[in-house]
Protein backbone atom coordinates (compact mmCIF):
# COMPACT_ATOMS: atom_id res chain seq x y z
CA UNK A 1 0.00 0.00 0.00
CA UNK A 2 1.46 3.36 -1.03
CA UNK A 3 1.66 6.09 1.56
CA UNK A 4 3.29 9.46 0.90
CA UNK A 5 5.95 10.54 3.41
CA UNK A 6 5.47 13.93 5.02
CA UNK A 7 7.14 13.26 8.37
CA UNK A 8 10.09 15.48 7.44
CA UNK A 9 7.66 18.42 7.18
CA UNK A 10 6.40 17.99 10.75
CA UNK A 11 9.19 18.77 13.23
CA UNK A 12 9.30 16.57 16.31
CA UNK A 13 10.17 17.83 19.76
CA UNK A 14 13.28 15.65 19.92
CA UNK A 15 14.61 16.12 16.37
CA UNK A 16 18.34 15.52 16.30
CA UNK A 17 19.07 18.95 14.81
CA UNK A 18 16.97 20.73 17.45
CA UNK A 19 19.12 19.18 20.17
CA UNK A 20 22.30 20.68 18.68
CA UNK A 21 23.86 23.98 19.68
CA UNK A 22 22.80 26.80 17.34
CA UNK A 23 26.16 27.02 15.55
CA UNK A 24 26.27 23.27 14.92
CA UNK A 25 22.66 23.24 13.70
CA UNK A 26 23.44 26.08 11.28
CA UNK A 27 26.48 24.20 9.98
CA UNK A 28 24.28 21.14 9.36
CA UNK A 29 21.68 23.23 7.52
CA UNK A 30 24.42 24.90 5.43
CA UNK A 31 26.20 21.62 4.59
CA UNK A 32 25.64 19.39 1.55
CA UNK A 33 22.96 17.63 3.62
CA UNK A 34 20.88 20.79 3.95
CA UNK A 35 21.18 21.53 0.24
CA UNK A 36 20.24 17.94 -0.65
CA UNK A 37 17.26 18.01 1.71
CA UNK A 38 15.93 21.29 0.30
CA UNK A 39 16.81 21.01 -3.38
CA UNK A 40 16.46 17.25 -3.96
CA UNK A 41 14.76 15.26 -1.20
CA UNK A 42 11.74 17.53 -0.78
CA UNK A 43 11.18 17.63 -4.55
CA UNK A 44 11.11 13.86 -5.17
CA UNK A 45 7.70 13.14 -6.75
CA UNK A 46 6.70 10.20 -4.54
CA UNK A 47 3.30 9.87 -6.16
CA UNK A 48 4.92 8.69 -9.41
CA UNK A 49 5.99 5.52 -7.55
CA UNK A 50 2.50 4.69 -6.21
CA UNK A 51 1.85 2.31 -9.10
CA UNK A 52 4.64 0.05 -7.79
CA UNK A 53 2.63 -0.72 -4.66
CA UNK A 54 -0.54 -2.67 -3.96
CA UNK A 55 -3.81 -0.74 -3.84
CA UNK A 56 -5.26 -3.14 -1.27
CA UNK A 57 -4.89 -2.73 2.45
CA UNK A 58 -1.45 -4.06 3.20
CA UNK A 59 1.68 -3.04 5.00
CA UNK A 60 2.56 0.56 4.03
CA UNK A 61 5.62 1.17 1.91
CA UNK A 62 8.86 2.55 3.26
CA UNK A 63 9.05 6.27 2.42
CA UNK A 64 9.76 6.48 -1.32
CA UNK A 65 11.63 9.76 -0.97
CA UNK A 66 13.99 8.09 1.53
CA UNK A 67 14.54 5.13 -0.82
CA UNK A 68 15.11 7.28 -3.92
CA UNK A 69 17.19 9.84 -2.04
CA UNK A 70 19.20 7.07 -0.39
CA UNK A 71 19.97 5.57 -3.79
CA UNK A 72 21.07 8.99 -5.05
CA UNK A 73 23.44 9.42 -2.10
CA UNK A 74 24.71 5.85 -2.48
CA UNK A 75 25.56 6.40 -6.14
CA UNK A 76 26.83 9.95 -5.64
CA UNK A 77 29.23 9.00 -2.86
CA UNK A 78 30.10 5.60 -4.36
CA UNK A 79 28.84 3.70 -1.31
CA UNK A 80 28.03 0.01 -1.23
CA UNK A 81 24.63 -1.04 0.08
CA UNK A 82 26.25 -1.85 3.42
CA UNK A 83 27.87 1.60 3.59
CA UNK A 84 24.52 3.20 2.80
CA UNK A 85 22.97 1.23 5.65
CA UNK A 86 25.66 2.41 8.10
CA UNK A 87 25.29 6.03 6.99
CA UNK A 88 21.51 5.81 7.44
CA UNK A 89 21.95 4.40 10.91
CA UNK A 90 24.78 6.52 12.29
CA UNK A 91 25.55 9.59 10.13
CA UNK A 92 23.60 12.70 11.15
CA UNK A 93 24.22 14.45 7.83
CA UNK A 94 22.84 11.52 5.84
CA UNK A 95 19.86 11.21 8.15
CA UNK A 96 19.18 14.94 7.94
CA UNK A 97 19.49 14.93 4.13
CA UNK A 98 16.81 12.22 3.99
CA UNK A 99 14.44 13.75 6.53
CA UNK A 100 15.23 11.15 9.19
CA UNK A 101 15.41 13.68 12.01
CA UNK A 102 14.13 11.47 14.82
CA UNK A 103 16.98 9.24 15.98
CA UNK A 104 14.48 6.65 17.25
CA UNK A 105 12.96 6.38 13.76
CA UNK A 106 13.71 3.13 11.94
CA UNK A 107 15.49 3.32 8.62
CA UNK A 108 14.72 1.14 5.59
CA UNK A 109 16.60 -2.15 5.51
CA UNK A 110 18.87 -3.24 2.69
CA UNK A 111 16.19 -5.71 1.63
CA UNK A 112 13.69 -2.83 1.37
CA UNK A 113 16.09 -0.90 -0.88
CA UNK A 114 16.68 -4.00 -3.02
CA UNK A 115 12.95 -4.71 -3.35
CA UNK A 116 12.33 -1.09 -4.33
CA UNK A 117 15.05 -1.20 -6.99
CA UNK A 118 13.61 -4.47 -8.33
CA UNK A 119 10.14 -2.91 -8.63
CA UNK A 120 11.56 0.14 -10.41
CA UNK A 121 13.54 -2.10 -12.79
CA UNK A 122 10.53 -4.36 -13.51
CA UNK A 123 8.38 -1.29 -14.18
CA UNK A 124 10.99 0.02 -16.63
CA UNK A 125 11.21 -3.35 -18.39
CA UNK A 126 7.41 -3.59 -18.67
CA UNK A 127 6.54 0.00 -19.59
CA UNK A 128 9.77 1.55 -20.83
CA UNK A 129 9.42 4.29 -18.20
CA UNK A 130 12.43 4.82 -15.95
CA UNK A 131 11.03 6.39 -12.78
CA UNK A 132 14.47 7.60 -11.71
CA UNK A 133 14.74 9.57 -14.96
CA UNK A 134 11.34 11.07 -14.14
CA UNK A 135 12.69 12.12 -10.72
CA UNK A 136 15.77 13.74 -12.27
CA UNK A 137 13.54 15.54 -14.76
CA UNK A 138 11.50 17.05 -11.93
CA UNK A 139 14.51 18.00 -9.83
CA UNK A 140 16.67 19.52 -12.57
Amino acid sequence: MFRKNNQHQQPKFFNSDLLMPDKMRQQLHDSWAGVFRTEVFRRIPEGRFALLYSETDSRPNAPVNVLVGGDMLKDGFGWTDEELERHLQFDLQTRYALGLDDLSQNVPTLRTFQNHRRRVREHAETTGENLYEVVFGVIT
